[in-house]
Formats: C-alpha cells, structure tokens, sequence
C-alpha cells in the first residue's frame, strides 16, 4: 500500500488489487462512522481509495494498519438482493465458456455473494466482484450501441446491471425491474461501495 498526496486536502491510496480495496474502504467508512477519522469523502476505485478531507496522513497511516475484517465493519454493511430473469442474449455464450448450460449459470451467479468494489461508468453503475476467477469472462467483441436499463451483465472479474439504457460490451446474462439510480431516494444510487449483493433468480 501507498499513500499519496492529492492536492491540499486529500490523500490517495494505491493498493494492490480489488479485494485491499473493499477492505480499505469498510475500514475507513466505520472509522468515519465512529468518529475516529474526519474525512469529507471516501471515494474507492479499481485499484485505489481517496479520502478528501485529510490533512495529516500519520493518524490515517495508524488507522490502516488495523484489521481490515471486524464485527464492527461487518454489521455496517448492508445486503441487498436482486431479483433477475436470467434470459440475456449472452447467456449461451457464457454458459460455453462456463462449461456449463443456462442453469449452470444462473446457479453461479446466484450462488455468488457479490460486493460492490467501486462506482463509475454511468450513475448508479456499480462494479460487483466474488466471481470465482474460473468464471471472468472477456467482453464481447464487438459492444452493442444499446443495452436496456436493467441488464444484468458480466465483464471481466466484474458482474453488473446497467442503470441505464447506454452503449456497451459487457455480456448480458439476465435483467432485473429493480432501480438502481434514483435523484428523489436517498441515497440515489442503490448499490454504493461495500454493500454486499445477493442475486435471485425471479420466479
């Protein structure tokens, strides 16, 4: 781990991978939520967590060398579930890179518990890793210039629903009803980072 300035306020932490990530960021938000760390914002990303609103990193350098994993951080964070028909156009071609059929599929994915690594792409787009690297998939070769709101899609180490309808190249696998960006709810996206996501199968 490596913890660099950002501008006058702001402290920028390089981790190494995805999972250093999510357990940075629990951490930091129960610490925030305790009142032991003062912090305007917590912003993780692929490979890094910003925390705006610090000016001295010592006690944050103290704060990051305790255990990432605790009661605490584990109570704060939320399980959301998601009904999905699992009726996508790449489902197939997932399936036979899975060595697997349609519902082989679906009980993967179903049987994964997901967590929201990181947001980007679009409002309310959350990028969900726990998929067994056995099943990362590649994007589709050629991205469809239209992916309805809904879609529930794989790329990568990442699983995915689309907030909205946009151009894109990951592999579709299903769809759900559930709305993921909404300005009058608060907060207005329903998957925010750390949260714990538990697909289901819609009868």
């Amino acid at each position: 781990m490596r913890i660099r300035p950002a501008g006058p306020s702001a402290v920028l932490l390089e981790l190494d991978d995805a999972e250093a990530v999510s357990g940075a960021y629990r951490l930091l938000t129960t610490a925030r939520n305790q009142g032991r760390l003062t912090a305007r914002e917590i912003v993780p990303a692929a490979r890094t967590v910003l925390i705006d609103g610090v000016t001295d990193p010592g006690p944050l350098t103290a704060l990051l060398r305790e255990p990432t994993s605790t009661p605490e951080t584990e109570r704060s964070t939320p399980t959301i579930k998601i009904l999905a028909t699992y009726d996508g156009d790449d489902i197939d071609d997932v399936a036979r890179l899975w060595h697997t059929d349609r519902a082989g599929v679906v009980a993967i994915h179903t049987g994964t518990a997901f967590r929201v690594a990181f947001c980007g792409f679009a409002p309310g787009f959350a990028y969900l890793t726990g998929l067994d690297p056995r099943y990362h998939v590649p994007r589709r070769p050629s991205p469809r210039t239209r992916v309805p709101a809904g879609t529930v899609a794989l790329a990568g180490p990442y699983s995915g629903v689309y907030p909205t309808a946009s151009p894109g190249g990951w592999q579709c696998i299903g769809r759900t009803r559930e709305v993921l960006f909404d300005l009058e709810s608060d907060p207005p996206a329903l998957l925010t980072p750390g949260a714990v996501v538990r697909f289901a199968e819609a009868a």
